[in-house]
């Protein structure tokens, strides 16, 4: 399938889902609002952790606000873009559907993370974005040019490992039935990267960093947007990332080798 082509399918996904999203316009903007709400809430507990303290592991009010910014805009992207479109592969593997989608004169991977998107998440990012520029407001200064073009590199590397890890959490569903329930644990353990990857210890720290790596997803796009990632810490962020999305194709296509139709 050619690049242009796939730019056709996923412009004619995004006007689908817009469409559908903009039929019952009162449930997108209550839907858009209860989002905004959320990301209000979310603040609360860094609010209250930081109310007696002028820092924690490291970091101060202003910069883990900016952490807090880049879980916003991630989390965005995956209830978003990512798991509505990838949360219905594993229906389709249980009911034996997804011939439906193997069929199509297109690569299976690219149809299945394309399928449906929640354009009101759109709001979510938005609110991610006026997170970071409140944080540098608290800070007195504005990102450098260099550290912003970094700092937007690491958040591509940062969607790239979210999304390879979903494709790895998703191809589970060939091989065992209740797939979900490893989804809804994916979902909360994500929610620990509202926090610098610093104020975490021993096993955990291990865990986030070099397991479920959620130092790469929010700290180090924080730390580059700052300025104080060094060019070690990020030249290893993009390996990472590019490993995780070359590990993640493997099983896809080993995963589909799995897949029983309910034809067969």
């Amino acid at each position: 399938m050619r690049p242009t082509r796939h730019v056709r399918v996923l412009q004619a996904q995004l006007r689908a889902s817009v469409a559908n999203a903009m039929q019952y316009r009162a449930d997108f903007l209550l839907q858009g609002l209860l989002g905004l709400m959320w990301v209000g809430v979310s603040l609360i507990p860094l609010n209250v952790l930081y109310r007696d303290r002028q820092s924690i592991a490291g970091w101060t009010w202003p910069q883990a606000l900016l952490v807090t910014g880049w879980f916003t805009a991630l989390r965005a992207a995956l209830e978003g873009a990512v798991s509505p479109s990838l949360t219905a592969v594993v229906e389709h593997v249980r009911r034996g559907t997804l011939d439906f989608v193997l069929l199509k004169p297109a690569d299976s991977q690219f149809l299945v993370s394309t399928a449906r998107f929640e354009p009101w998440k759109v709001l979510d990012l938005g609110a991610s974005f006026v997170i970071m520029g409140w944080a540098f407001h608290q800070m007195g200064r504005a990102p450098a040019p260099l550290d912003l073009a970094a700092a937007a590199l690491l958040g591509l590397v940062a969607l790239i490992v979210l999304y390879s890890m979903w494709i790895l959490v998703i191809s589970l569903s060939f091989f065992i039935v209740r797939a979900d329930n490893l989804s809804f644990l994916f979902s909360s353990l994500l929610d620990a990267a509202r926090w610098p990857v610093q104020v975490f210890r021993g096993a955990l720290r291990f865990l986030f960093t070099f397991i479920f790596p959620l130092a790469l997803m929010t700290t180090y796009p924080a730390m580059a947007m700052m300025g104080t990632l060094d060019a070690t810490t990020a030249g290893t962020a993009l390996l990472v990332g590019f490993s995780f999305a070359a590990v993640a194709r493997v099983v896809w296509l080993r995963a589909l080798r799995n897949y029983t139709s309910a034809s067969s």
